[in-house]
């Protein structure tokens, strides 16, 4: 049984296949495209999963959409009905994106040179939470969850809940459309001067530099209502008819300014980019990101108390707030947590495959989903061939020789770019394509961004640990194998490990397992021998663009910065 699911014409573009009900691949569209969030059809994508599993598109059984435009079709009718006063080309866009996912069949015949009528009846078209939902629930190791999806908006539900029993997923509750945490925090996003598609993490990193003091303020925003979901006061917002979210016609997003004037009165104007960050704006943001950890928590106990279980699994874009995340167990009564490695919207594509895969098909669970390397990879013969053709000079290295230059690299203050197995599926490097640094130097953020990444001095770097460790070090306990939550350093460590204990003395780390990622481990552990700290700083590979997928792109990003090294399988390339 071979399933092929596809996130198309939304953010974040994808694919994933299943064989036999094991996750043979899973890529974003954008490591092809070289454009962030890419959001048209994912040809490229899709090529590469069929590649990976060595079948053409006739072999495939199901091909399952994470869309469908027929969801809560009369509550879209009723809401434009009510809210007659919008953009016309709003809704002719939105109805003409749409359309496009109705007619799937023909985009894959453009791309196979089969006829349409080959996919017409393998064709399913799975609710955008509902896949959420399952991309959590059915790769999680649980028998038995309660499931939350929550983001902007997706098939008009912004919210959705339910419980997860075995290979079934039964839907309690939702939100719709307009009513989203994700609207939330994205218009405060804008308002502090962040308005790009996807800015919200900058917000989340710049809040330990304020005080909340704006949270009863901002509680006028989102009112938590007895049910355990949300409401918010709409006239903080501009009109959802008017359009949030566009894609122009090289399929990036563009989100629509969304406070109204009524925000900006009680708020301020929104930040211009060459204003400079006041103290007023951390403040601010500390105070929205405690209002939305506040949301989620009320949702997630409140389903706690309807369900009575141990286990959540979480997904949606809201559900990539780490910070948020870290804190599930200390704020509910949930004991056990499983968030996937593309808990955004690209984790559609895996989740619309996994819902066909056991909702529609009935098909028994397999083991959890602990690895985010399903995408490109390339052997050491494919890397000397490129390097050659491009006469680069390298040298290569057996494993032990190779972790010993890259250590004494990074313990003389050096930067490396780690080009190592197969790329991860989500937006954080996780050991496969990273760019790493000693954790213990004070200097070493600055080093990063003066040599490569030139971001908001505000942003923090994460720390890989190997997992053995994580006792020692944080004060909490757990695996993050997606780097997916954010835990405080222990006191005693937050000295020894500067560069990725942030402001707050908070690190979101990534736990490290010797059998999911056995030479990313090897080279952490020749670290430790050396230094005597399990840990390294870990950033992704890429400097203003989609992280790098191919050698070209990780050379290139390697001569046009001031890294020291870079290291593609057992390939060295060094400016020494």
């Amino acid at each position: 049984m071979i399933i092929l699911g596809i996130n198309a014409y939304h953010a974040d573009a994808s694919a994933a296949i299943f064989v036999d009900g094991k996750l043979v691949a899973a890529i974003e569209e954008e490591r092809f495209r070289r454009v962030k969030h890419w959001a048209g059809f994912p040809e490229m994508a899709i090529q590469f999963c069929l590649k990976e599993a060595g079948i053409g598109f006739e072999e495939v059984n199901h091909y399952s959409i994470g869309r469908d435009p027929k969801a809560k079709f009369l509550r879209k009718l009723l809401y434009l009905a009510k809210n007659p006063a919008g953009s016309l080309s709003v809704i002719k866009n939105r109805w003409h994106n749409s359309r496009k996912v109705s007619s799937i069949e023909n985009e894959l015949s453009a791309i196979s040179g089969l006829q349409p009528s080959v996919f017409k009846n393998k064709i399913s078209q799975i609710e955008h939470h509902r896949s959420h939902l399952a991309s959590a629930f059915f790769a999680s190791p649980f028998d038995e969850a309660a499931c939350v999806s929550i983001d902007g908006s997706g098939d008009f539900t912004t919210t959705m809940t339910g419980i997860g029993k075995v290979n079934k997923i039964e839907v309690i509750d939702s939100v719709d459309f307009p009513h989203s945490i994700g609207i939330f925090y994205t218009a405060f996003t804008q308002l502090l001067g962040f308005p790009h598609y996807g800015d919200e993490y900058k917000v989340m990193g710049m809040a330990p530099y304020g005080e909340p003091k704006y949270v009863d303020k901002i509680r006028d925003v989102i009112h938590f209502t007895y049910d355990g979901l949300f409401r918010l006061n709409l006239n903080y917002f501009r009109k959802g008819t008017e359009g949030i979210i566009s894609y122009s016609e090289d399929h990036i997003p563009v989100v629509q300014p969304m406070c109204s004037d009524h925000m900006v009165a009680a708020f301020g104007n929104p930040r211009k980019k060459e204003e400079p960050l006041t103290q007023y704006h951390k403040d601010m943001a500390a105070s929205v990101q405690r209002v939305t950890e506040e949301a989620i928590f009320h949702i997630l106990e409140s389903l706690h108390k309807k369900t009575g279980l141990k286990n959540v699994c979480l997904a949606g874009g809201v559900a990539q707030n780490s910070v948020a995340n870290g804190k599930i167990k200390k704020n509910t009564s949930f004991e056990n947590i499983y968030i996937p490695s593309a808990g955004h919207d690209a984790g559609i594509s895996m989740g619309a495959a996994l819902y066909v895969q056991h909702e529609v098909l009935n098909k028994k669970r397999m083991p959890s989903i602990r690895s985010a390397y399903t995408g490109s990879h390339f052997t050491n013969a494919e890397i000397r061939s490129f390097l050659c053709d491009q006469k680069i000079s390298f040298e290569e290295f057996e494993d032990n020789i190779l972790f010993d230059k890259i250590t004494d690299c990074l313990i003389n203050g050096g930067v490396v770019g780690w080009f190592n197995g197969k790329a991860e599926f989500g937006p954080r490097a996780l050991g496969g394509r990273s760019i790493i640094a000693d954790p213990r130097r004070a200097d070493a953020k600055e080093i990063l961004n003066s040599k490569i990444k030139r971001r908001e001095s505000f942003r923090p770097f994460a720390p890989s640990i190997l997992k053995e460790y994580v006792d020692e070090y944080f004060e909490w306990t757990d695996e993050v194998p997606f780097m997916e939550k954010v835990f405080p350093v222990k006191l005693s460590k937050q000295k020894l490990i500067p560069a990725v204990t942030h402001v707050d003395g908070s690190g979101r780390l990534q736990t490290v397992d010797k059998n999911i990622s056995p030479r990313y481990y090897a080279l952490i552990e020749t670290f430790r021998k050396k230094t005597g700290v399990p840990v390294l700083l870990n950033t992704s590979f890429n400097e203003n663009e989609p992280i790098v997928n191919k050698p070209q792109e990780a050379l290139s990003c390697y001569l046009r910065t001031n890294m020291d090294m870079l290291i593609m399988e057992n390939i060295l390339i060094s400016r020494f």
